[in-house]
């Protein structure tokens, strides 16, 4: 089965579509030449590479590569060792190079529809794209690091330096009037100060105790997911963070609110996922998800080729 690509294309051009970008939408081509040869990276690290290259630093004391590849766990050891400064500041080497943007983030930025967009990921591959594109966007951002803005989102306005503390129930961005990138789990920022990162246990477990509480994601985007599809990105179930972040959404992957008594069905969502295992693919069915196994890029490039749209 191929993805409806001329229905996923429509939908986001009403504006219809909520993009998941998660850790395989950051990943943007070959790192090595003909001869295997490293090349200067040409995306952010994944989560097996970075977690490898701090458990390393940190002398994590198992030789277990379930738990050496393990970044919630080796991050919380390597801030154990080390402190949350040293591992921020590790971290904003890691994310903030100008990593070359993705067809994906290409993509989203030549949508001329207003766009809620969810990323899971630290880097700024889909400002960059949107920036490069000279499209608008606020950004709001959940702040792990900022415990004097507990309970808080922060919310950069379109050209903005500084952002403003809001209440996630109070947060008044007009979504019909403007896209927004919601950074779920924090990111690298223009200045260290602003950095946050979900990426330890401890930081996982706050996030969702939050969820559970509301406080996490704003009311606004809750209502916003109500009456539209779902296009998950490079996520993979294997994760239980995601696996418990959708069990929180499933109100809305399940429940919907429908814009007529006289519909019936929910709106269909979709993600895309290299090389899901039968149990992934169980997963998705049951949240009521379409899964397509394929690569980001391909799908980016079959689409463009489906539907004609011209590179941005």
């Amino acid at each position: 089965m191929k993805p409806p690509y001329g229905v996923i294309w429509r939908e986001l051009l009403k504006g219809s579509v909520i993009p998941f970008l998660g850790a395989g939408a950051s990943f943007t081509g070959e790192t090595r030449d003909a001869a295997g040869e490293p090349r200067i990276a040409a995306s952010p690290p994944n989560g097996k590479d970075l977690a490898l290259s701090l458990a390393a630093e940190s002398e994590l004391p198992s030789a277990d590569a379930r738990d050496r590849e393990d970044l919630a766990k080796v991050s919380s050891y390597y801030e154990d060792v080390s402190g949350r400064p040293a591992l921020r500041s590790r971290l904003r080497e890691v994310f903030s190079p100008k990593y070359p943007c993705g067809q994906i983030h290409r993509l989203l930025a030549a949508v001329p529809a207003h766009l809620l967009i969810v990323v899971t990921n630290y880097d700024t591959l889909l400002e960059q794209a949107f920036e490069a594109a000279g499209k608008p966007y606020d950004l709001v951002v959940y702040p792990c690091d900022r415990k004097d803005f507990a309970n808080a989102v922060l919310w950069w306005r379109h050209g903005e330096d500084h952002p403003q503390v809001r209440n996630p129930n109070e947060l008044e961005v007009d979504l019909t009037a403007t896209t927004v990138i919601y950074k779920m789990h924090g990111t690298v920022s223009t200045t260290a100060d602003w950095d946050n990162y979900v990426i330890t246990e401890e930081d996982y477990v706050e996030f969702l105790l939050r969820m559970t509480s509301s406080t996490a994601i704003p009311a606004s985007f809750f209502e916003h997911f109500q009456e539209r599809s779902f296009l998950f990105l490079g996520y993979s179930l294997r994760d239980w963070n995601l696996r418990v972040v959708l069990k929180n959404l499933s109100r809305c992957l399940s429940r919907r609110a429908f814009p007529s008594a006289a519909s019936h069905e929910p709106p269909p969502s979709w993600a895309i996922q290299r090389d899901p295992s039968e149990l992934e693919c169980a997963l998705w069915g049951k949240r009521r998800v379409s899964i397509f196994k394929m690569t980001i890029d391909d799908f980016v490039r079959d689409l463009k080729e489906r539907v004609q749209v011209s590179d941005a």
